[in-house]
């Protein structure tokens, strides 16, 4: 089975409108943008046309390159955006742990802030999971696919794909595993029952690397010949159960569920 992560993302969206319409304005989201890569065009191509399809304003506050971690700083405290993301990764010379631990719980849409990541990890109700978390459960769901008691592997460890997503498998009682590429252990996917891939090392993941049946959840996004390109090769599809493409599958879904969290921020504060 290969995901179709844009019919998904539409059925969230969909769901999304129907919630902002019942508030007394669209909800503002402010992204801020600090690189310039082609994955991170991709995602704000992606952002700015799923807004409107989520009841939702994008604004979008662009710094150079060369901007400092201060810049990017004031841009956050002085916001006035029902949430606001911080599009990662930014340049090495940003303190992006430091930007990201600014954001206001109240306007934390992707759970970037160690605040809202150590609620979610406590995993108490009602906490906003993390986008790509979320858009995994969502796609395990539509495969009918229980993670409780199933061997899974993460590739990475980043705040946006590897760690949130181990952790959600964990609340959802898999036994789970990861490794980095620095790290090695390549040998634990052949094991794998689920897989998430989050590595951002184009293609690296090959057919016999894998058992028969196994889901493959691709979440990783690079370069590759001037295209968008994931962590699993295309024809790993063929060894898999179930199998989200790049592009197509994980991303335009974590959008649609990142702009369902910036519902839920706004309803919140209303209601507060």
């Amino acid at each position: 089975m290969i995901v179709d992560g844009r019919a998904l993302a539409r059925e969230v969206l969909a769901r999304t409108k129907e919630r902002a319409q019942m508030l007394p304005r669209p909800p503002r989201v402010l992204v801020i943008v600090a690189n310039d890569t082609s994955a991170t065009k991709s995602y704000l191509a992606i952002k700015k046309a799923r807004a409107a399809d989520a009841g939702c304003v994008l604004d979008e506050l662009r710094f150079d390159t060369r901007a400092t971690t201060e810049e990017l700083l004031l841009a956050v405290h002085t916001s006035d955006a029902d949430a606001i993301i911080v599009q990662l990764p930014l340049p090495e010379h940003m303190d992006a742990r430091r930007i990201c631990d600014a954001i206001p719980l109240s306007k934390d849409a992707d759970v970037l802030s160690d605040t809202a990541r150590m609620k979610f990890e406590a995993d108490k109700h009602g906490v906003l999971v993390p986008p790509v978390a979320s858009a995994v459960a969502k796609i395990l769901a539509s495969g009918k696919i229980d993670p409780q008691g199933k061997k899974a592997v993460v590739v990475g460890e980043g705040r946006l794909v590897g760690k949130p997503c181990a952790t959600y498998l964990s609340h959802a009682g898999a036994d789970v595993s990861h490794f980095t590429l620095e790290s090695g252990h390549t040998d634990m996917l052949k094991e794998a029952d689920i897989i998430i891939a989050g590595a951002g090392a184009p293609h690296f993941i090959k057919p016999e690397m894998l058992k028969d049946g196994v889901v493959l959840i691709d979440a990783g996004t690079s370069e590759s010949n001037g295209e968008l390109a994931g962590d699993a090769d295309p024809a790993c599809a063929t060894k898999c159960a179930l199998f989200t493409p790049v592009p197509g599958g994980v991303g335009p879904l974590a959008v649609a569920k990142l702009f369902e969290n910036a519902i839920t921020l706004a309803e919140r504060a209303i209601n507060k």
